[in-house]
């Protein structure tokens, strides 16, 4: 039949031990199947996997028997990324035209500010994320979009892409 286990948690040397009571006394050449479900927290530095060493100890037996469990651990955590565009609206008259070699920001067109946020929303922490953005900058060979600046708020670092800002606006 199946019956609930009473089990202990308890350190010894430092490590991290639960001691269950299988049952006493047991009758000889008996076997006896254990599922256990573990709770661990912290493994966000533990690797790809936990090991878990298991020990059968008896009265009976001089030696205890050993076996070791390593189970791969996932993080999980979704991500979810969010943009705006101010204005979120923009329109160049027809007849515009850009003014080859000038530094001022009006010459080369309208501002527009794109924003993005990047979202943790668990259950997981997360470090080490990489997001990598296509902004089309040109179209049919002309520029579409002139990438003036890039920025970072909350301990993030970016990557300048190539030609920045090239014509130094």
């Amino acid at each position: 039949g199946q019956e609930k286990l009473s089990c202990n948690p308890r350190k010894e040397n430092g490590t991290h031990v639960v001691l269950c009571e299988l049952g006493n006394p047991m009758k000889a050449g008996a076997q006896i199947t254990v599922d256990m479900e573990l709770s661990v927290s912290g493994l966000e530095d533990m690797g790809d996997a936990i090991t878990f060493q298991l020990q059968l100890r008896s009265k009976n037996s001089p030696s205890p028997a050993n076996a070791s469990v390593t189970v791969p651990v996932e993080a999980q955590a979704a991500m979810e990324l969010r943009g705006n565009s101010l204005p979120a609206t923009t329109v160049l008259p027809a007849t515009w035209h850009g003014v080859e070699g000038s530094r001022r920001l009006e010459d080369h067109g309208i501002k527009v500010e794109h924003v993005y946020q990047l979202h943790n929303k668990g259950p997981g922490t997360v470090s080490g994320v990489t997001l990598r953005l296509a902004v089309p900058s040109r179209l049919g060979g002309r520029i579409l979009l002139y990438l003036l600046e890039l920025g970072t708020e909350g301990g993030m670092s970016c990557t300048d892409p190539p030609g920045l800002n090239a014509e130094q606006v």
